[in-house]
């Protein structure tokens, strides 16, 4: 699959949206909006139909595909809908065979004819792949594919990226060019990606963003630690962290390491509970991952002394300046790369990201990505029934803890290492495409066939 080869913004990384997968659920809403305001811009269709190839028809069902496809024709877009709002409406479309496209027209539209899993066909461009169709009393047909390239982020002939023809200030493709500009400029990792922001839009509107995307990050844990109950999808696993941190409260103080260990991996936990529940979470990079940045941010802001506002900021622009490069040179789907594309690139940006917070250098956040993620490569993407439950909700822990140790190892160097952070992207990609389609979110392989659901 061709890379994007457009200027890269905070936006385009981090999404406010749902669960349970920015792949699976969010790309596939973005498309569906996408193709019913262009299908309904021709008039009223007479039929509507939806064919999902690859990962989408093998794990869809699980991932909730079909539910966003519902939704995203209805003219729905994921950071607009009301999580609640979509049982529903979906409930609504299936009782009456019909929606209404785009907000506009009432179609007739059958769920079960209309929106077809085309089981072991693969598109040759992505294993995300989509066709839409729109047929007409009169005129021709209108035909669009797409392909939904991980983090929410869509691609296809009739998509146009709105930031096609922006000029940065700094552009850089490598890690490698990317310390060149900081020391040749004299600037940090983040006012690198702060300066690039302001040819998208003003200053003062990218700091809202990234507040605003802080802000839905911790809701996501606050409620995430709030519910209980048992999480959809027929694997019966409950909901832990509201009893795990009553648990942890009892303890008291939180000054035992083993603790803070504890209370970090709750924050993983919680947000990615609720992103198996279909709740509001952040891609970050996407929503298979989207435990672990919220996690080590919420670990800075609550046991690093001197914690600050600016700090936070600091380590989401590293953070997303790291993504950047994996979304360029490799990708963050794990219907491409594995989980290591997913809960391995979120860990290798956390660590960054918190180095950054922490005082590092850019060198020393170069290291703690590379560590980060060279200690997730070759990760498998098996989730068990199709779900974002297991193992993706445990790994959201784990990944939050390997930054942490990540940073720390770092920040114990002069940024100086063997193993620089474009060999393990590299490396990634490279083992991405080696790696067996069974183990790239098809769960066809790995723990999804040797587990016994229940």
């Amino acid at each position: 699959m061709t890379r994007p080869a457009w200027a890269l913004s905070v936006t385009d990384l981090f999404t406010i949206g749902i669960g349970p997968s920015s792949s699976h659920t969010v790309g596939p809403m973005r498309a569906a909006v996408h193709f019913a305001e262009q299908a309904a811009s021709y008039g009223e269709p007479s039929r509507v139909i939806c064919k999902l190839y690859g990962s989408l028809a093998l794990t869809g069902k699980g991932h909730t595909t079909d539910t966003a496809i519902l939704v995203g024709l209805s003219g729905w877009l994921p950071d607009r809908i009301d999580p609640e709002a979509i049982a529903p409406l979906v409930t609504e479309i299936r009782a009456t065979q019909s929606l209404k496209l785009a907000g506009l027209y009432d179609i007739a539209f059958d769920p079960e004819t209309d929106l077809q899993f085309m089981m072991g066909e693969f598109l040759p461009q992505h294993s995300n792949g989509m066709v839409f169709e729109a047929t007409y009393p009169h005129g021709k047909p209108f035909t669009a594919t797409y392909f939904s390239i991980g983090g929410g982020a869509i691609t296809g002939d009739t998509v146009v990226a709105q930031s096609s023809n922006i000029a940065l200030p700094y552009p850089y493709t490598s890690g490698a060019e990317l310390l060149a500009i900081c020391a040749a400029e004299n600037l940090s990792i983040a006012e690198v990606v702060a300066r690039n922001e302001l040819a998208f839009r003003a200053e003062a509107e990218t700091t809202a963003f990234i507040d605003q995307v802080r802000e839905a990050m911790m809701a996501s844990i606050k409620r995430g630690v709030s519910l209980e109950g048992v999480l959809p999808g027929g694997l019966n696993v409950k909901r832990r962290a509201k009893a795990m941190k009553e648990r942890l409260e009892e303890r008291g103080p939180r000054i035992d390491p083993s603790h803070i260990f504890e209370w970090v991996s709750l924050y993983a936990l919680a947000v990615n509970e609720e992103n198996a529940a279909g709740g509001r979470v952040v891609t970050a990079p996407t929503n298979g991952a989207a435990g672990v940045l919220p996690a080590v941010i919420k670990y800075y802001e609550t046991f690093v002394p001197g914690a600050t506002k600016e700090g936070s900021r600091t380590l989401l622009m590293t953070a997303a300046a790291i993504g950047f490069l994996y979304k360029t040179n490799a990708s963050i789907s794990a219907a491409e790369m594995g989980c290591q594309g997913e809960v391995g690139v979120a860990c290798s940006m956390a660590a960054a990201g918190l180095c950054a917070a922490l005082g590092g250098t850019p060198g020393q956040i170069e290291n703690a990505a590379e560590i980060g993620m060279e200690h997730n490569l070759g990760l498998t993407c098996d989730p068990i029934g199709g779900l974002v439950q297991v193992p993706c909700i445990e790994r959201n822990t784990m990944g939050a803890i390997k930054a942490i140790n990540a940073t720390y190892l770092a920040l114990n160097g002069d940024g100086n290492h063997i193993v620089s952070l474009d060999a393990v992207i590299e490396t990634m990609r490279q083992t991405g495409e080696d790696m067996r389609a069974k183990y790239k979110e098809t769960s066809l392989g790995g723990l999804a066939v040797n587990v016994v659901e229940c």
